[in-house]
């Protein structure tokens, strides 16, 4: 059994320490915040932002997961975690020569293609945003710093708590139909599947890729996940703004490498997430 620091420990982080504790790994959670409940791994409170303290936080692991999630989308709030966070935490272990490997959580948000095409993890990375920068930049640098080390991609993640797309269905939202936008997901559930699958693969001595997407098997335009949505949960169909040229599209996520590699969807599709009852 391996031991494991988690940076970060919000829903995914930790429903990922829980699972890794659960499997009889030692398990560490680092977080800014005590948690409502105690938890069931050992948790020590720190601030990422600030430099770590060796007194505090033992060096002696064998994978560190880095999975932080910005209080909000300004663009100083990822410039802390992803910048100077990562920068705090990679130094904390290269300053006692300690070399864990390093997973980190990005997003496809590093894909800033617009006109529908098809992304996978050789696509350029074109982040149209100051904090999709922030995020290539810390994947760079999680690189730079270790050749064992890898970075998985999540698309819009959804679940119970993150009910974005149904409340948009509620409120009957118009939407883009012709030409089609498309929608890229993953559900929370997955997400922590996925991240338990590549640290399997790491602690068995499996070489990995540097990259992977991790995004469900069907990407589809958001006008037919809305129009499904609105049926399963009666909602009214939603109306179609007028055809546009010229409009965005966002992108299409290929993940053929993690499956490939080996991984089973727990909700392939949209219509295996949102099936109701959905809980909220």
């Amino acid at each position: 059994m391996a031991r494991v620091l988690i940076v970060g420990c919000g829903k995914i982080g930790f429903g990922l320490a829980t699972a890794l504790s659960c499997s009889g790994h030692s398990v560490t959670g680092l977080k800014r915040t005590p948690l409502a409940v105690p938890p069931p791994f050992p948790l020590r409170l720190s601030d990422i932002t600030r430099p770590l303290s060796s007194a505090s936080i033992p060096t002696d692991y064998e994978l560190v997961v880095f999975v932080v999630s910005a209080d909000s989308r300004q663009h100083e709030q990822y410039q802390a975690l992803y910048e100077t966070g990562l920068h705090n935490v990679l130094h904390h272990f290269a300053d006692v020569g300690a070399t864990p490997s390093f997973l980190m959580v990005s997003s496809t948000s590093v894909y800033g293609q617009n006109g529908g095409e098809w992304v996978d993890e050789a696509s350029p990375t074109q982040p149209a945003s100051a904090t999709a920068e922030w995020l290539v930049k810390a994947e760079q640098r999680l690189w730079q710093a270790g050749e064992r080390n890898c970075v998985v991609r999540f698309s819009g993640i959804y679940g119970p708590g993150r009910d974005w797309l149904l409340r948009r269905a509620a409120a009957g939202e118009a939407i883009q139909r012709d030409p089609p936008s498309y929608t890229n997901r993953i559900h929370q559930d997955d997400c922590v599947a996925v991240l338990l699958f590549l640290i399997g693969k790491m602690l068995d001595g499996t070489k990995l890729d540097p990259c992977y997407v991790a995004s469900d098997n069907d990407p589809a335009p958001l006008w037919d996940v809305m129009t499904w949505i609105a049926a399963q949960f009666g909602y009214p169909p939603p109306q179609a703004l007028p055809s546009a040229t010229g409009v965005p599209q966002n992108k299409r996520c290929n993940n053929a490498r993690l499956n490939a590699l080996g991984y089973r969807w727990l909700y392939p599709s949209y219509k295996d997430g949102y099936l109701p009852p959905y809980s909220a």
